[in-house]
């Protein structure tokens, strides 16, 4: 074995040189973090222009070790994967065509990884953050077995529809399709209203993503997958009972398992542990997730967890104004109470008290700014941000989906505090 190969084991494969070089975890850290530019002096920038200087902190972002696992994940299942379906190999082509369904190569397994994490904990951002650091498309001059032109489709990201129906599932996947190659590949099927037989047109998805070599497919909110019960079930619910989750259509994931099991495509799993919960035990074959694993994103335990005070430290700089606040242990505490700990709440509350300190006389952010923020800004929020700090499941339960099911909450936040 050459120096070359053994530095980098996957070398000459057409599908895995694009990707890129292989990163460490600190390295990966480095791609998946995002901080803006600090604000510097602000004296002659007028407050109507610092408020837009201050929605950049909406991209801030500092990973969790959690996320450079996930980072690691991806790039293993990516690589491995496009290592078993090598178009050199005569083999690939044969599977491709249709010819050897019912056959797999020696050696080559089923990839998947489960995201799991409650609303507002950075799993979908940081899924899609290490997604990212792959490109989504790469079009190559040729190709093995083809004449002319391809293009390798890396990775593909959808939310599960909120229906769960396969009629839903493959008109989600085709419109992703479309967005992304812009191929006019599905434009027909797209045009219709409904399909007789929604299993067809899944396999004709199937059968066009293999041709591409789609390396992931990322789904989200997997719960969708599941009828979720209800708020009243949940208040019912007795402390330490499982309320168990039944499938909307089963035939979507029969589906997802021929395609990990069958095709070897890797698949991402991302939503909330009742829906990674359920569809873990619907596959029925935790190995599956062994290549990849599972990960848990979680929101910060207390005011004093280390990974919160360095996330804190490093959001605290972000203050539009001329006199800023110090940052200190009782600070802490009341952005945590106010918050619970949830990353996506932080950065929400810190913008909506900057933007109270801006429309004040005095140039300063104060501690009461915060709790304003809270009582205005954030208010529908409340009642989650307790039944968080709580910790009582039976109560995080019940507000689960004043986070996740409302999706125009986060919309109207933002116009908010923009305007």
């Amino acid at each position: 074995m050459t120096q070359a190969s053994t530095l980098n084991p996957y070398a000459g494969n057409i599908l895995i040189d694009p990707l890129g070089p292989l990163l460490s975890r600190e390295d990966a850290v480095k791609h998946l973090l995002e901080v803006p530019p600090r604000p510097g002096k602000l004296k002659d920038i007028p407050r109507h222009v610092r408020r837009h200087m201050l929605m950049e902190v909406r991209n801030f972002h500092v990973p969790p070790e959690v996320e450079g696992r996930l980072f690691e994940t991806i790039d293993l299942m990516l690589r491995r994967s496009y290592l078993d379906r090598n178009p050199v190999q005569p083999g690939t082509w044969r599977t491709l065509s249709g010819e050897v369904v019912n056959s797999k190569r020696p050696g080559s397994m089923a990839f998947g990884a489960a995201v799991e994490g409650p609303s507002g904990s950075g799993k979908t951002e940081g899924s899609m953050r290490c997604l990212n650091c792959f490109p989504e498309l790469v079009v190559h001059d040729t190709f093995p077995k083809l004449a002319g032109p391809h293009t390798q489709v890396v990775w593909l990201s959808i939310d599960v529809p909120a229906s769960g129906s396969a009629e839903d599932l493959a008109r989600a996947l085709m419109l992703a399709w479309e967005r992304r190659t812009g191929s006019g590949r599905f434009a027909a099927l797209l045009q219709r209203e409904r399909y007789k037989n929604p299993m067809a047109v899944l396999d004709e998805w199937r059968q066009v993503a293999l041709s591409h070599f789609l390396g992931v497919l990322h789904l989200d909110e997997v719960q969708n997958f599941f009828k979720i019960g209800t708020l009243e079930q949940r208040r019912k619910r007795k402390t330490g009972e499982i309320l168990e989750l039944s499938i909307i259509e089963d035939r979507c994931l029969k589906w997802i398992l021929t395609l990990l099991n069958t095709w070897g495509m890797p698949v991402v799993f991302s939503g909330t542990p009742d829906g990674i919960g359920a569809i873990t035990n619907r596959l029925s074959n935790l190995q599956r997730f062994a290549t990849g694993g599972f990960h848990a994103f979680s929101t910060f335990g207390s005011s004093s967890d280390p990974s919160f005070e360095v996330f804190l430290k490093a959001l605290w700089p972000y203050q539009y104004v001329q006199e800023r606040l110090k940052y200190a242990a009782e600070h802490a505490e009341l952005i945590f109470l106010l918050s619970g700990g949830v990353q996506r709440i932080i950065v929400a509350l810190w913008i909506a008290a900057n933007r109270i300190a801006l429309e004040r006389d005095t140039d300063d952010l104060r501690v009461d700014d915060f709790k304003e923020a809270a009582r205005t800004y954030l208010a529908p929020l409340a009642p989650a941000v307790s039944a968080i700090l709580s910790k009582d499941p039976l109560r995080m339960s019940r507000y689960e989906d004043l986070v996740s099911r409302d999706s125009t909450y986060w919309g109207r936040f933002w116009q908010r505090v923009g305007e």
